[in-house]
């Protein structure tokens, strides 16, 4: 009886390794990988209160939807002043560019005259000064007054003619170089407040699904400090591995079926869009005992049709499409 019963044992250990045997993939077409979701950390590019918080974890996002904001009240008055600093600047810099107004060069024109009249006056009083000097009607104290105040009078001359010259020739080039400069400077300022004030509203990059939530209204946040982690609907990737003997069956291009154990039924479509050009082991969460010393390689499967129903590091089984 013990014999009868060893036997049947050998008989069924033989027939399930057969259908083991059997139901293994004979041309290696059969690949194990996982879903590789990507997931981003959003921040405010600027820091200061949350006034609002318009999105909770789980809800679904749209590309460019707001999902929160920060009181603007500072930095509108950051670019109210930016934009007066500019305006300010802009007139100055038209005055470089189109010289002084014709009315003070007209001013400038009449004091020179009016300071070369002033000039030959003193200067013919001093003449007759020094005529009468040199036959003592009048005191040497006297000559001396009439000189300086010549002197005194072509200073003025001199004076009056370089004032008229500069307002003629207007800014110099250097001058007028720095105006350009610091209106630059200005405009940069003004479109460093104004990119401030709209990155106080925190958008969606791209469509995905809110995972985590890290401020709340009426908090004070940092410049950079994250506040929602986004796991992107597209792409969806999976990640899978190949041996060396059958790497020549997916090569980039090569069209797949994705199935899970969720719903073996209706596989999903995929290309493979990526193949590692390095070998590395078999990672252990794909691993079983006869692979765990075999070298692979990586590659990155893009899902044509995703849904949901994908899940961020779910087992997958990879076919080649028939």
């Amino acid at each position: 009886m013990k014999q009868r019963i060893a036997i049947a044992a050998v008989l069924l250990a033989l027939i399930g390794a057969y259908l083991w045997w059997q139901g293994r993939p004979a041309d290696g077409s059969v690949l194990y990988g996982n879903v590789d979701i990507r997931d981003v950390n959003l921040a405010f590019r600027v820091g200061g209160r949350v006034s609002e918080v318009l999105v909770d974890e789980g809800d679904s996002v749209k590309a460019g939807q707001p999902l929160a904001r920060l009181d603007p009240a500072p930095l509108i008055h950051s670019r109210d002043s930016a934009r007066a600093n500019l305006a300010a600047l802009t007139a100055a810099n038209a005055l470089a560019h189109q010289g002084y107004r014709s009315e003070e060069t007209a001013r400038a024109r009449a004091a020179l005259v009016a300071a070369e009249a002033a000039a030959l006056e003193a200067d013919r009083q001093w003449r007759r000064q020094s005529a009468l000097a040199a036959s003592g009607a009048i005191s040497r104290g006297q000559l001396d007054t009439a000189r300086s105040l010549r002197d005194q009078t072509q200073a003025q001359v001199v004076s009056a003619r370089e004032q008229l010259s500069q307002l003629e020739t207007g800014f110099r080039p250097e001058e007028i170089a720095q105006s350009d400069a610091q209106l630059e400077g200005a405009k940069a300022a003004l479109a460093s407040a104004e990119l401030a004030l709209a990155d106080a509203i925190l958008t969606a990059p791209s469509e995905g699904v809110i995972l985590t939530r890290a401020i709340e209204t009426g908090s004070m946040v940092q410049a950079g400090a994250s506040a929602f982690n986004l796991s992107l609907t597209a792409p969806v990737w999976v990640r899978a591995y190949v041996e060396e003997p059958w790497l020549g069956h997916f090569p980039s291009g090569a069209k797949v079926l994705l199935s899970t154990d969720s719903r073996p039924e209706t596989p999903y479509q995929g290309v493979v869009g990526f193949v590692s050009p390095t070998a590395e082991f078999t990672p252990k969460s794909v691993e079983t005992p006869d692979l765990r010393t075999h070298l692979v390689y990586r590659l990155r499967i893009v899902v044509q049709n995703p849904d949901s129903a994908l899940r961020q590091g779910m087992p997958v089984t990879v076919r080649l499409a028939p």
